[in-house]
């Protein structure tokens, strides 16, 4: 898996040139060999749509275009993972990041090898959750909804739902413990790795948008339910 990994395009969004370097070297030296590089938010959208990435590393405080409205953009026609980059470190500018559909968040300064272990630990664990999907059941239905393996895609009512990249994998890994309190370490584990720190509130924001994405009331969900405000579960009808 580890030739598979260092395989994967990745795409810098940046308009700090010393970054950009700094983040191509240390990738470079870690094995990576497919790096694409953007100056700007215009840039990197183009580039996004042209060339495919794996994986982006956006930074936020960009002039013209921030890593906001940038990822917003993304997110209107690509599901790549997307790690922010950025010298706000409150906690609400990390919700905003994540509910925009972003994977992960890095405040500044930051270790360049962080970064590095970071890419590599999304990238892993998205090729072990595609394999590891593919071998189990074909699909899983809950209510009207419909998570199809093979095709990576999710049903409601027979309509596609776009859900992220993480979203999926989170609504995945539930489903195939449905039925069962899951705590939110768990899920820590299982969707973002043991590594990943804040993640009380990343699991909070992407539970909600699967409610809001998947129940009839996002308010009063029927499916994804929480357990005594610290554990999740999903309720799937056998």
């Amino acid at each position: 898996m580890q030739n598979e990994v260092l395989d994967r395009k990745i795409l810098l969004i940046d308009d700090e040139a010393e970054i950009l370097k700094l983040i191509e070297t240390v990738l470079k030296k870690e094995g990576f060999r497919r790096i694409i590089k953007a100056s700007n938010g215009i840039d990197g959208i183009s580039l996004c749509k042209s060339e495919n990435p794996d994986l982006i590393v956006l930074d936020v405080m960009m002039p013209h275009m921030d890593g906001f409205d940038v990822c917003k953009k993304i997110r209107e026609f690509s599901f790549v993972p997307i790690i922010f980059l950025s010298a706000k470190s409150e906690d609400m500018d990390k919700i905003l990041a994540l509910g925009l559909g972003g994977d992960d968040y890095v405040t500044k300064p930051f270790s360049p090898k962080e970064v590095a272990f970071r890419i590599k630990a999304h990238l892993r664990r998205n090729l072990y959750i595609k394999k590891e999907l593919s071998i189990k059941e074909d699909k899983i239905n809950f209510g009207s909804i419909i998570i199809d393996f093979h095709k990576g895609e999710v049903l409601k009512n027979n309509e596609l739902v776009s859900l992220t990249p993480r979203e999926y994998t989170l609504l995945s890994y539930m489903a195939k413990n449905s039925n069962q309190i899951l705590s939110k370490q768990m899920l820590c584990d299982a969707v973002w790795g043991d590594d990943f720190e804040g993640y009380d509130n990343t699991i909070m924001v992407h539970i909600r948008k699967l409610r809001e994405k998947l129940e009839d009331i996002p308010s009063n969900p029927k499916h994804i339910i929480t357990v005594k405000g610290l554990e999740y579960k999903l309720i799937r009808e056998e």
